[in-house]
């Protein structure tokens, strides 16, 4: 690791993701509902939108451009074998006007634009190309172009996610949160569910207030939140940032805790019995995507625990930006076993210890690490 310090890789990544969240909302605008010709299922049943893969393709083509074609080493989330299929034809071509319309962009956000439009097969290769297997050596870019794409197509919760990790560990991390209120009081627990009440604020109210690209270096020991540039503004860059840390809040009483929306994900019941045995009162917020470590990172919520159902592997883009992002803002993130979690070993958290949990210090963080296992052999995960 030495003397590197990241800073033109953090700069980049900061204005792709920025650039991404912008594309993110412009797709998203255009799904009236959750309209099924812009929304596939992969093989295992979880949806991919134009917006995932016109996203990667902007991120890949980008990192190419500025850090050198064949030796960038990206692993993502998305393949282009849905889109390259015969029935896909409608949607290649909405993902590459998105791309060229979105590159296009770029110079607002201080990166270049291609010299010609990208046509379908440079898109494809673009999305291809990010087939790395990460690993322990070298260096390599982490994406998850749209997390949380339930919550995307529900209008809901989602994030850009963007980590470079060098030698096995992670250096930077980047998450856009296109919908993320940056005035929190927004949140109301409506079914016990995190609804985002400016999504009912109609557009000349402070709904502008809304999204923001959160960001850190390690060893920094600071994060930093931008506001989201809105599409209709004629901002220039560099935009404005702030530092953001996390709570003080050390009492279990009056934490908040986020989960995981989808039952599937996380299993609700094994939370609740921990948030009850040590003391949490609150109802959890139920949040779609990696926008909970932003949310303990910027101060809103205390706690984030994550229990998959057993045989689940936990990937490393899931994870990545936004633990690297808690920790530099003071929180503590390991697996339940109070063990750091290992981003050397692929694509997959190997040898993570039954789930993820991430707080806001250290007294939180070990009565729930007691609390595991305290309860573990009673559970049946």
């Amino acid at each position: 690791m030495g003397d590197v310090d990241y800073t033109e890789e953090l700069d980049v990544a900061v204005r792709v993701v920025h650039l991404a969240c912008v594309l993110c909302r412009r797709v998203q605008d255009g799904l009236i509902g959750p309209s099924i010709d812009q929304v596939k299922s992969k093989d295992d049943d979880s949806p991919v939108t134009v917006a995932d893969w016109s996203v990667q393709a902007i991120v890949s083509w980008t990192l190419s451009e500025i850090f050198g074609g064949q030796n960038v080493s990206i692993v993502a989330e998305e393949d282009a074998q849905t889109l390259s299929k015969a029935d896909s034809a409608g949607i290649l071509e909405a993902v590459v006007s998105t791309v060229n319309k979105s590159l296009a962009e770029a110079p607002k956000f201080g990166l270049r634009s291609p010299d010609n439009a990208l046509g379908a097969s440079q898109v494809l290769e673009a999305i291809s190309r990010c087939n790395s297997a990460g690993g322990p050596t070298g260096r390599h870019w982490v994406l998850d172009p749209v997390d949380g794409t339930l919550g995307f197509v529900r209008r809901d919760q989602y994030a850009v996610a963007l980590a470079l990790i060098e030698k096995g560990k992670v250096v930077i991390g980047v998450l856009g949160c296109p919908n993320y209120p940056v005035k929190m009081e927004w949140i109301n627990y409506h079914d016990q569910n995190c609804q985002i009440v400016s999504k009912l604020l109609p557009p000349s109210s402070d709904s502008a207030e809304k999204g923001c690209v959160i960001y850190t270096k390690r060893g920094s020991g600071k994060a930093w939140m931008q506001p989201l540039i809105h599409e209709d503004e004629k901002l220039e860059w560099p935009n404005s940032a702030r530092l953001i840390r996390v709570s003080s809040i050390d009492d279990p009483a009056k934490a908040t805790f986020c989960e995981p929306v989808e039952k599937a994900n996380s299993s609700h019941t094994f939370t609740a019995g921990l948030a009850q045995s040590v003391g949490l009162r609150k109802q959890p917020l139920r949040v779609y995507s990696m926008v909970k470590y932003a949310a303990i990172a910027g101060g809103d919520a205390e706690i984030f625990m994550k229990f998959a159902r057993s045989g689940y592997k936990e990937k490393i883009w899931d994870h990545a930006a936004g633990v690297l992002i808690v920790q530099e803002a003071g929180g503590v993130v390991t697996d339940a076993g109070g063990r750091p979690l290992d981003f050397s070993r692929g694509i997959y958290l190997e040898g993570l210890d039954r789930g993820v949990i991430a707080c806001s210090g250290d007294i939180l963080h070990d009565k729930i690490i007691e609390a595991v296992y305290a309860s573990w052999d009673s559970s049946n995960l």
